[in-house]
């Protein structure tokens, strides 16, 4: 018979973390405990039990059978513990504890700076924890409140609240580009010139989406430079280095300030910005809660 001891619930939550993310580095990062910490509980757990629940080399780390039934029988008690101290915060006077968010850079850079300075202070015992990955990951799985996604990137079976209004496409390029080069006049033009890519972590190379009318395009563009960052796109395009696909927020004040122009206006017309998305049938928790009041007041569509 195995005795639950005082840490044992500290050692379980470890376990959950590295499972959901193959990781004891990432694992700490979530719980805020150093590495050396996790592989402390990790290894106190399994010498308890007397099962190896992970198999581990130089380069990653995986369930081994019984870490999966471990897992499986864990995390509805893990998810019940939560939910009965997330309970605890109806009695309190403000909303408290952490949020966690996973969302693109360019949302973070965006919409942020905006958002959360007046957040944090009407709600002062809220924790925001901000992960930006331009990759789509399972918000449940990985251990997030909600997501920020755009609405085609959201899944069925998640509610979506819209975030910072409608979005638009910008084609930019710096006069001196465009000097030596010319303006591309309409999309085809676009095969003729140098444009500045954008990888997904996936691999998935971006293609550029124009719309016209009922007419929508999507353009494999060549180019001799590619990125997984926009901004670092967006810096190109000011150094001259060819044209860039970016988001029309991100580039108001370089064109106001003759850094840069805006090509093929009239195909790149607005459409539905950034959604937060959270789980249909899991309980919000009243730091989620007070956010999504929050932008429904004032960052709405």
């Amino acid at each position: 018979m195995i005795i639950m001891r005082p840490d044992n619930l500290s050692h379980l939550a470890a376990f959950a973390a590295v499972a959901r993310h193959a990781s004891f580095r990432k694992a700490g990062a979530e719980l805020m405990l150093s590495t050396s910490a996790i592989s402390y509980a990790i290894r106190g757990l399994e010498e308890r039990l007397g099962v190896v629940l992970f198999h581990r080399t130089t380069r990653s780390v995986s369930l081994t059978e019984a870490g999966q039934r471990l897992l499986e029988r864990l995390e509805p008690a893990l998810l019940g513990v939560n939910d009965a101290l997330e309970e605890m915060n109806n009695f309190r006077a403000a909303p408290a504890g952490t949020l966690r968010i996973n969302m693109p850079r360019v949302t973070a850079q965006l919409l942020l700076p905006t958002l959360l300075p007046r957040f944090l202070a009407t709600y002062p015992d809220i924790h925001f924890e901000a992960v930006d990955n331009d990759g789509l990951i399972d918000i449940v799985a990985s251990g997030f409140d909600a997501g920020i996604r755009f609405l085609e990137q959201v899944p069925e079976d998640m509610i979506a609240v819209p975030i910072g209004g409608a979005q638009r496409g910008a084609i930019v390029a710096s006069p001196d580009y465009l000097a030596r080069y010319g303006s591309p006049l309409v999309p085809d033009d676009l095969f003729r010139h140098n444009c500045i890519r954008f990888r997904f972590p996936s691999g998935r190379v971006y293609k550029w989406e124009l719309e016209r009318g009922s007419t929508k395009l999507e353009l494999d563009v060549r180019g001799r430079l590619t990125f997984g960052d926009m901004r670092l796109a967006l810096d190109a395009a000011v150094a001259g280095i060819g044209i860039a696909a970016v988001l029309d927020d991100q580039v108001k004040a370089l064109v106001e300030d003759g850094k840069l122009v805006r090509l093929l206006e009239d195909w790149c017309p607005p459409y539905p910005g950034f959604m937060l998305y959270y789980p249909r049938q899991r309980r919000v928790t009243s730091a989620l809660r007070a956010f999504i009041e929050y932008i429904r007041e004032h960052a709405g569509a």
